[in-house]
């Protein structure tokens, strides 16, 4: 079978957050590397916009059959992964979990409320960070504040991101009802900047995403790897630093991105994370 994958030339690099970085074991970065791919790879048949919905749907149920075994060909990524599960005995759930999420973004372009998006990060963001504790034999300790963690990066993006998304997928993650309360509209977004109504949407959402970097902040505490303690306490960090680049910059009249600086800051401060 032809390979469904629609690669999108994105890489680890391309990322706002290290993935599989030199903080990661050795031993394990191959296999971090390998969920990636197929993360990757099924997030760019979900945002494609040259796939229609039924191809993209059909294309990542192939990701599935293959990493699930039902297939043998149709996804290298999903045969990379399965072969690193079968060498890791961690679960395939979470990557099927993230094909849930992708396969509502084939479909779904708006949401309700601020549960709805966060019923959506469940599937989208939380099982990546699951994916990592697992590999490394963490406890369930660590799921609380990592599906914290992971939320708040998932949501930073979609405002990061929001121009791009409805322009090309006209696809928004604003809540409606938050957009209701403030008197804006989805198509704000495609304003050369934020109106007041729409920095305020911004602002309510910024207020919640703290309170999952508050929750998130116990992660590098409870994870017993080292290494990988502080490659979660930089990303914490990294974190916090993007949500108040997004406080004090406007997501609309530019995309906000993290500086060389605040990656240095963040892994100087999770130093004191590594007795």
């Amino acid at each position: 079978m032809k390979s469904v994958e629609e690669w999108s030339g994105k890489d680890r690099g391309d990322e706002n957050f290290p993935v599989g970085s030199w903080l990661i074991r050795r031993d394990l970065r191959a296999h971090l590397h390998a969920f990636y791919n197929f993360a990757r790879n099924a997030d760019d048949i979900a945002d494609s916009p040259l796939l229609a919905a039924d191809d993209k749907i059909y294309r990542l149920n192939v990701m599935e059959d293959v990493l699930l075994g039902r297939y043998e060909d149709g996804s290298p990524s999903a045969l990379g992964l399965r072969t690193s599960l079968a060498v890791t005995g961690v679960v395939a759930r979470h990557a099927c979990n993230l094909l849930v999420a992708f396969r509502q973004d084939a479909v779904k372009t708006r949401y309700t409320s601020w549960e709805d998006l966060e019923e959506y990060c469940r599937y989208s963001a939380m099982p990546v960070g699951r994916h990592v504790l697992d590999l490394h034999g963490e406890g369930t300790e660590t799921h609380a504040p990592s599906d914290a963690l992971c939320a708040s990066l998932q949501v930073l993006n979609h405002l990061q991101d929001g121009a791009r998304d409805l322009s090309e997928l006209d696809r928004s993650y604003l809540p409606q009802d938050l957009l209701s309360r403030a008197g804006a509209v989805v198509e704000d977004v495609a304003r050369p900047r934020a109106t007041t109504e729409l920095r305020a949407v911004f602002d309510d959402m910024l207020i919640r995403v703290e309170v999952w970097n508050a929750a998130a902040a116990s992660l590098p505490g409870c994870v017993r790897d080292r290494r990988l303690r502080l490659e979660t306490a930089v990303i914490t960090g990294l974190a916090r630093r993007l949500t108040q680049r997004l406080r004090s910059e406007d997501p609309v009249a530019g995309r906000v991105k993290l500086a060389k600086f605040d990656g240095v800051a963040s892994l100087i401060s999770a130093m004191r994370f590594l007795p």
